[in-house]
């Protein structure tokens, strides 16, 4: 039910003073595009719309209710310090159009940030424009096609990926004006160096570079990385790090060293802020120093005496985002590195690999494990239905797992546990998983009408995304 269909005529919430400012028609405003009829909106009670809107949210699944081990997207808890350091007036309040003087203290972030990401990472330089992670996938991708126009070498218009990625890496890349070649990957779940330098020989000097995940999305660390990264420089190309899974291995190792020229980081997923449903993220790039001048502007720079913003200059490919991002999750990220620190970030890496394996290690019982029987911070499993598990788990109280995806493992589950969950969540988890698992091996449609205690029943997903209804 929706709030339309609550609404009776004439009834209305509380109503304001009116106000003391002259009214400016709309039409000066608009002009000939104000619509003619007014738009028809719900009459509804304050207290009809709030428990309206309350009662949606109890149906809701998030990190604040349950487990939420959504593979590749580090759902995470959230520490509430850091809602509360991002709603301090100073940060919330601050217009972005406010001079430079005037916001010391979020330039200050900024610079900081930034500082931050680039010692984690061991990059160059960072920017934090990009809005999330398949936006820093473009603008990383920008800042290499200007890196090589630069350079008299536009011909390089070629992307290799594996095919295990994420699907917004190839669509990054075409959005780029690449095109796209597609890796397949060894029988191990990793990049074959040698079927890599074979492409690479292929491709010739058409070769841009090579985007890779590490780990990958199996969960598994790309252990060939040092001779993969100097197969592409060798070629002239370069190494572009998607940094969804850096939860797997901050404070032990980075991807400058493991030679990577340009990455991306989801802020929203590594750094703790709440994402899910559309956003907000924040997707910064980190680059080497020699393509640190092609990065977007305006940029932070400390001038001796304060923070100012500095404009673009002669190569960088521009702004790319308003202002300087989703400013929001910038506080979140910078208040929890900082209360973490270095030794922090590295035990929460290590917490992430240990849960990780113990259930890995407790669900193989009962699921085929494709690659292996160790992993990093995340792992796949093949159950005998994917979707049937997912929907068997949401009547046990779950949010399931990433499904179908890595599109090469059949009736995949993608799971990952994170550091935040304590070892009860992860062993109910394991014995509804387990408990699933055998009551599909005596029975394959035992759970084909599940969910049935959730507050909708099976949805048809092909229909959703074929045909949406996205208005009343």
């Amino acid at each position: 039910m929706t709030i339309y269909d609550k609404s009776k005529p004439g009834r209305r919430g509380f109503i304001p003073a009116g106000c003391n400012v002259p009214e400016t028609p709309l039409e000066n405003i608009v002009g000939g595009h104000l619509r003619k009829t007014p738009p028809v909106l719900p009459e509804a009670s304050e207290p009809d719309i709030v428990r309206h809107y309350t009662g949606l949210a109890k149906m809701n699944f998030g990190v604040d209710t349950g487990f939420y081990p959504l593979g590749s997207c580090t759902m995470k808890y959230n520490p509430k310090i850091n809602e509360q350091m991002a709603a301090l007036p100073g940060f919330a309040l601050a217009h972005p159009m406010m001079p430079d003087d005037k916001v010391q203290g979020c330039l200050r972030l900024i610079a900081e940030l930034e500082m931050m990401l680039r010692n984690i990472c061991d990059m160059g330089a960072f920017c934090l424009h990009p809005a999330a992670g398949a936006h820093g996938e473009l603008t990383g991708l920008m800042v290499m096609a200007a890196y090589f126009r630069q350079r008299g070498e536009a011909s390089r218009t070629v992307i290799l990926i594996p095919d295990s990625a994420h699907g917004t890496n190839p669509a990054s890349a075409a959005q780029a004006g690449f095109t796209v070649r597609t890796i397949p990957s060894g029988a191990d779940g990793l990049t074959d160096p040698a079927v890599l330098e074979k492409i690479v020989l292929e491709t010739g000097d058409k070769l841009a570079g090579l985007m890779l995940t590490n780990p990958n999305t199996l969960g598994l660390f790309e252990k060939h990385i040092p001779d993969i990264a100097e197969t592409v420089h060798r070629a002239g190309g370069l190494l572009y790090y998607d940094g969804a899974n850096l939860n797997a291995v901050m404070g032990r190792t980075s991807p400058g060293a493991m030679g990577f020229d340009v990455v991306h980081l989801n802020l929203h997923k590594t750094f703790s802020a709440p994402h899910g449903g559309g956003g907000p993220g924040s997707g910064p790039v980190g680059v080497t120093k020699a393509l640190l001048p092609f990065l977007p502007a305006p940029r932070v720079m400390w001038d001796g005496e304060q923070y100012r913003t500095v404009p673009a200059g002669a190569d960088s490919i521009g702004r790319i985002r308003s202002y300087f991002g989703n400013f929001g999750v910038l506080v979140r990220a910078y208040c929890y590195i900082l209360s973490l620190g270095s030794k922090g970030l590295r035990q929460v890496s290590e917490t992430a690999v240990l849960n990780a394996n113990w259930m890995l290690a407790k669900l193989s019982d009962g699921y085929n494990i494709p690659y292996g029987k160790r992993c990093m911070h995340e792992f796949v499993v093949s159950a005998i239905s994917a979707m049937d598990t997912a929907k068997g788990l949401i009547d046990k109280g779950f949010h399931p797992p990433t499904v179908y995806f890595p599109a090469i493992v059949k009736e995949s589950m993608m799971i990952e546990p994170t550091e935040t969950e304590s070892p009860e969540t992860l062993e109910a988890f394991v014995s509804a998983m387990l408990d699933i698992a055998e009551l599909l091996k005596k029975d394959p449609g035992a759970l084909k009408n599940a969910p049935e205690t959730a507050p909708v029943g099976r949805l048809d997903e092909a229909k959703a995304a074929r045909e949406p209804v996205v208005k009343r």
